[in-house]
């Protein structure tokens, strides 16, 4: 993998990141997503400063990947049920064919 430097701007003060070649493009997606949200609080909400403003924002998407991985969680669960469920029938089946037939 090649690893270069970008420099991104969040909350108005410049970052510098060691990443992938490969990254790039979702590190400058985030980057921006955070200032367009900061942007969204900034106006809607009397905040003093932009540690303010990148705390909700923090918190917001902590949030919402904490409920998206408990939702991926239950769903995995329900996954592994469903293939228990499909291997206790075709052990079934199996079991019911003539021996002949395999």
């Amino acid at each position: 993998m090649s690893e270069f430097s970008i420099s991104l701007n969040i909350a108005g003060r410049p970052y510098r990141l060691k990443i992938d070649k490969e990254s790039e493009e979702v590190f400058r997606a985030a980057a921006k997503l955070i200032d367009k949200r900061i942007n969204e609080y900034s106006s809607n909400y009397a905040f003093k400063d932009k540690q303010d403003l990148l705390a909700m924002v923090s918190l917001e998407y902590t949030v919402s990947f904490l409920r998206k991985e408990h939702y991926t969680d239950e769903e995995d669960l329900l996954v592994e049920k469903k293939l228990e469920e499909v291997d206790i029938a075709l052990a079934a089946l199996l079991d019911r064919t003539p021996k002949n037939v395999l």
